[in-house]
C-alpha cells in the first residue's frame, strides 16, 4: 500500500480494545467520539461489582446504541470464584488487574497475586479475559529497569499456571514486551496504542497532553512497536488506552505532574495510520510493508477474534484526505468542559461510515 500518497482507505469498523470513558459529564462528552473515530467495539475500564458494572453499561447505552460496550469487572479481593460465575453469567467480558499503586486509581489494586489464583481458575473456566496492566511499583524494579520489563516474569508465570487463561498484556511499551507476549502461548495476546507509535519518553516528560502511564519509550522500543503492528501477527491488536482528562488540569499543573492520560479517542484510527507515515518517512518500515489485511487485522479482526467475538458488522469506514486537521481540544457547548486532543493541529484522513 502506498500509504504516503494513497487518497482513500476503505477498512472495516476499528475494534478498540482499551477505553476510558469515565463518567458524569466528562462520559457524555467523550462517548460520542468513539463512533467518530471510526470505532464500533470498545473494551471499557473495570467497576467493583457486577451491579455497578451492568448499570454503567446501561448509561453507556443511553448516549448511543451503536458501539458494543465490552464490560469488565476490577480484580480485588471481593472478585470470588462465585462472582466471576456471576459476572460470566451476566455477560461480562474480562476482569482488570492492576497491581497496587502503578497508575491512575489503582490504590486498591493487586498486591498478592497468589491470593487470587482460585479467582483465575474461575476465570478459565468461565471464559473470561484477565487484562492486565503490566507494571510493576518503581521501588520493585532492578536498576536499569523498565516497570514494564520488571513484570514481565509474572505474565509468564500466570500463562504457565492457566493455560487456557486467555491474558490480555495492554499497552506495551518495549520490544521486551513484545517478545514476552510472542513466547507465550496462543491465550495470551497484547495491545498496543496509537499514541505509543508516535510517542517518546523526551515528549512525555516535557508535554502533559504526551504524559501518559506507561511511559512512552524510546525510539528503538516505539519502532519495535510500529514493526509489531505491521508484522500480521494476531497475538497484537488495538487498545487505544485513550484517556481524557479536563483541559485544565492538563494545562494548569506543575512539568510532570499532570494527570496522566493522552486522549485521541475522536482520531483513533487516525493516528495509527498518521504513526505508520511517520515510520516510513524515518526509513523504520517500507511502504510494501503496509498492507490492506494488516491494517484489517490490527485494526478490527486479531482483536475481535482473541475476545470471541464476531467480524465486524456490515457497516466500514472509509478514510479520505481533505485536509482534515485535529482540532486542539472538544468541548461542551457551553465550553464549560474541555479536552485535550493529542497532536491537535496535525494533518490527517477524514473518516466517514458507510454502508459495506
Amino acid at each position: 500500500m502506498q500509504l504516503k500518497s494513497i487518497e482513500r482507505i476503505e477498512l472495516p469498523p476499528t475494534a478498540d480494545m482499551h477505553v476510558h470513558l469515565r463518567q458524569g459529564k466528562l462520559m457524555e462528552l467523550v462517548v460520542p467520539t468513539v463512533r467518530q473515530g471510526g470505532v464500533d467495539t470498545v473494551f471499557v475500564p473495570p467497576l467493583t461489582s457486577v451491579e455497578q458494572v451492568l448499570e454503567y453499561q446501561s448509561k453507556l447505552r443511553a448516549i448511543t446504541k451503536d458501539v458494543n460496550f465490552l464490560m469488565s469487572l476490577f480484580l480485588h479481593p471481593s472478585v470470588t470464584p462465585q462472582v466471576i460465575a456471576q459476572a460470566a453469567a451476566a455477560g461480562i467480558t474480562g476482569v482488570k488487574m492492576y497491581p497496587q499503586g502503578v497508575t491512575t486509581n489503582s490504590e486498591s489494586g493487586v498486591s498478592n497475586l497468589e491470593s487470587f489464583y482460585e479467582t483465575f481458575a474461575a476465570m478459565e473456566q468461565h471464559g473470561l479475559v484477565l487484562n492486565l496492566h503490566g507494571e510493576v511499583l518503581e521501588s520493585l524494579a532492578p536498576a536499569d529497569t523498565t516497570l514494564e520489563e520488571a513484570f514481565l516474569p509474572t505474565l509468564k508465570t500466570l500463562h504457565e499456571r492457566f493455560p487456557r487463561l486467555r491474558i490480555v498484556l495492554e499497552h506495551c511499551t518495549t520490544a521486551a514486551a513484545v517478545e514476552a507476549v510472542r513466547a507465550c502461548g496462543p491465550t495470551v495476546g497484547a495491545t498496543i496504542t496509537a499514541h505509543h507509535l508516535y510517542l517518546t519518553s523526551d515528549e512525555a516528560h516535557c508535554d502533559p497532553f504526551a504524559f501518559c502511564k506507561p511511559i512512552p519509550k524510546n525510539p528503538t522500543d516505539r519502532d519495535a512497536l510500529v514493526k509489531t503492528v505491521i508484522s500480521g501477527d494476531p497475538k497484537f491488536f488495538f487498545g487505544s488506552d485513550s484517556a481524557p482528562h479536563p483541559l485544565q488540569s492538563k494545562t494548569s499543573a506543575a512539568q510532570g505532574k499532570a494527570p496522566a492520560g493522552v486522549f485521541t479517542q475522536p482520531f483513533v484510527t487516525q493516528l495509527v495510520l498518521l504513526a505508520l507515515e511517520e515510520a516510513i518517512e524515518r526509513g523504520v518500515i517500507a511502504e510494501a510493508e503496509v498492507t490492506q489485511e494488516k491494517l484489517e487485522g490490527f485494526l478490527s479482526r486479531f482483536g475481535r477474534r482473541f475476545y470471541q467475538l464476531p467480524e465486524a458488522s456490515q457497516k466500514k469506514i472509509v478514510l479520505e484526505r481533505k485536509g482534515e486537521r485535529i482540532p486542539t481540544s472538544i468541548s461542551t457547548k457551553d465550553r464549560g468542559l474541555e479536552v485535550g486532543i493529542s497532536r491537535g493541529g496535525t494533518e490527517v484522513f477524514s473518516l466517514r461510515w458507510e454502508e459495506s
